[in-house]
């Protein structure tokens, strides 16, 4: 059964922060919150962690997950370009509950460059989200916390309760607003709203 930790959401604890990345360099997988939806974390660089989300998440193989960043140093690190509309849409939305599609850069691995070469990104404005990535410093999964297709779960007690026996670590950071993310393919011309979600935005913003 998962460890689960309480976290002031406000002001996270930097022990607890560190030993979220500690699991997950260990390969573990971890439940944190977001401003949007508790996420799914695993290191993206480690196979048998990642098979093992995908297991746990009921996704079909080589389905794209999204990931949060650090900051747009770690952007270009990920993505061959940035579309003049990505950066308007950066500058307003980021950080916060807006995830982006983007080219993936040549010769990344699977599953941060997707079958149809492409990675969804986005920075998190929760703390606990943001610690964990800046701990990490490196991608972080964030497909939501639920079986795919299933209800969204808003609270780590729920969470528990449906996924406590299948991760390592569960952090406790309150309740969370139960809407996902905007996602907003940038590959697309001209881009386009693939999903609607937290942030409204209009065909004249693309």
């Amino acid at each position: 059964m998962a460890e689960v930790v309480h976290i002031d959401p406000a002001k996270p604890s930097t022990r607890l922060i560190h030993k979220a990345a500690e699991v997950m360099r260990d390969g573990g997988i971890i439940i944190y919150p977001t401003e949007t939806l508790y996420g799914l974390g695993a290191d993206p660089f480690d196979p048998g962690a990642v098979e093992r989300l995908y297991r746990i998440k009921g996704r079909e193989a080589g389905k794209p997950i999204p990931f949060l960043i650090k900051d747009q140093q770690m952007l270009e690190t990920l993505v061959a370009d940035i579309p003049p509309i990505g950066r308007v849409l950066m500058e307003q939305y980021w950080p916060g509950p807006l995830t982006l599609i983007f080219r993936a850069k040549e010769g990344l691995p699977p599953p941060l460059r997707g079958k149809e070469g492409t990675i969804g990104l986005r920075i998190s404005a929760n703390p606990i989200a943001k610690g964990i990535v800046e701990a990490v410093n490196a991608p972080l999964t964030s497909t939501s916390a639920n079986p795919a297709g299933g209800k969204d779960l808003t609270d780590a007690r729920s969470i528990e309760t449906l996924l406590g026996d299948q991760v390592d670590l569960i952090i406790d950071g309150g309740q969370v607003p139960g809407q996902g993310s905007t996602v907003v393919d940038l590959t697309a011309d001209p881009p386009k709203v693939v999903r609607p979600g937290m942030i409204e935005i209009s065909r004249g913003e693309l």
